[in-house]
């Protein structure tokens, strides 16, 4: 079976000034090996921000901490949470902030999990010099927050593209996967997905109409081959089942 992940693992890798990604998994999702990306932030106080923590790991860990203390740890959907607690654990002084409605979740309730801040439309004081964010709503209390370091154009997401490739999938699983236009270039999210976003799609649409409009330099997202050059277009082509895209979309229904 191929290497679905994107090695070195655990390990920080320079997307741009203040930003890196850092490459984990696989994770198992019905039987499927999914690899699995954190984005890591510094702000402009110095402060790190880890958006989507992936497994814990000490050394990467005191790698991160030379670059500064980490402050923030952001579980940007109601599906990417289940590493936080590891993280918690070892980073005490960090805020925890979650996407709205993940705290009502059966299991994270089970868990324990400690939510400090719930995420909003506008970015909080804490970062509100250096990041946007921008929620994307569902159905089924499916909520998703990207956010968009400015200085670098880089757009962060989660799970709104999935642009897994078919080579590191094997013979069987890519072919499958990419009629579900869940494959690169230009992935979408799983079909069921789809579903529960489109019960909300006039909001969702607008709202992705608005991550198109910013034109980003470079898209991350947590699984599959992030958007590293030409960017904006394939956040278009990748988004574009939720309907027109265009500035008319992203203006439709704003407060006057």
């Amino acid at each position: 079976m191929p290497d679905a992940t994107y090695p070195p693992l655990d390990a920080l890798k320079p997307v741009a000034d203040d930003v890196w990604i850092v490459d984990s998994g696989p994770l198992r999702v019905l039987g499927m090996p999914l690899p699995v990306r954190m984005t890591v932030i510094r702000l402009r106080d110095g402060g790190i921000l880890l958006h989507s923590p992936t497994r814990y790991d000490p050394d990467l860990h005191a790698d991160i901490e030379t670059m500064g203390p980490i402050r923030h740890l952001v579980a940007p959907n109601i599906a990417h949470w289940t590493f936080l607690q590891a993280w918690q654990q070892h980073c005490p002084q960090a805020l925890t902030w979650a996407a709205p409605n993940l705290g009502k979740r059966r299991p994270v309730r089970r868990s324990g999990l400690r939510i400090d801040r719930v995420l909003g439309d506008a970015a909080p004081p804490e970062w509100a010099a250096d990041l946007a964010q921008i929620v994307v709503p569902g159905g089924l209390g499916f909520r998703e927050v990207a956010f968009f370091h400015g200085a670098s154009r880089t757009l962060v997401l989660t799970d709104l593209v999935l642009n897994l490739e078919p080579a590191k999938l094997g013979p069987i699983l890519g072919p499958v996967l990419r009629l579900a236009g869940m494959t690169a270039p230009a992935g979408r999210p799983p079909p069921y997905l789809r579903l529960v976003i489109k019960l909300r799609r006039r909001e969702a649409a607008r709202a992705a109409a608005r991550l198109v409009a910013l034109a980003p330099r470079q898209v991350i997202f947590a699984h599959g081959a992030w958007f590293e050059r030409d960017a904006a277009r394939t956040l278009r082509t990748s988004l574009g089942w939720l309907g027109d895209l265009g500035p008319e979309a992203a203006r439709e229904g704003a407060p006057a």
